[in-house]
């Protein structure tokens, strides 16, 4: 069972696919640690890694396929369980980015914090790791 969740963004399952350590952070944590994200994380994922893969000269479907492989470790929170939520996160996020807002309200939701690289969320209330300090959060200290 586990003690702890924290809301993964999507840019964070996308350096999952393209790159060793986050995966690697995942795979070991994963036991103690409930990965989520709302739904819509995995579908931006989706759209953008076959543009990704084109600049990288990666097969787009090896990329797609180790997205599909996260899915069976991250648990997506449905947009409609996040959106009694949406005004309250909608004002936190405020112009910065607005469609950020699930992200925002599953860390509202599950009272946990977002793993992030993206400077949007910083300030609006909850907390924020990033990828080069994510593992002292991960391993409780």
């Amino acid at each position: 069972m586990t003690s702890k969740s924290i809301i993964v963004d999507a840019n964070i399952l996308i350096r999952a696919v393209l790159g060793v350590r986050v995966r690697q952070l995942i795979d070991r944590y994963g036991v103690n640690v409930a990965f989520c994200t709302p739904a819509i994380a995995l579908d931006e994922a989706a759209d953008n890694l076959p543009t990704i893969a084109e600049t990288r000269n990666d097969d787009p479907g090896e990329l797609l396929d180790a997205l599909d492989q996260l899915r069976l470790v991250i648990e997506t929170i449905p947009l409609e369980d996040l959106e009694p939520l949406q005004p309250k996160a909608l004002k936190r996020i405020g112009r910065r980015d607005p469609s950020d807002w699930p992200f925002v309200a599953a860390a509202l939701t599950l009272d946990c914090p977002i793993w992030t690289e993206d400077q949007d969320f910083f300030g609006v209330g909850v907390a924020t790791w990033t990828s080069d300090r994510v593992e002292i959060y991960l391993r409780g200290e």
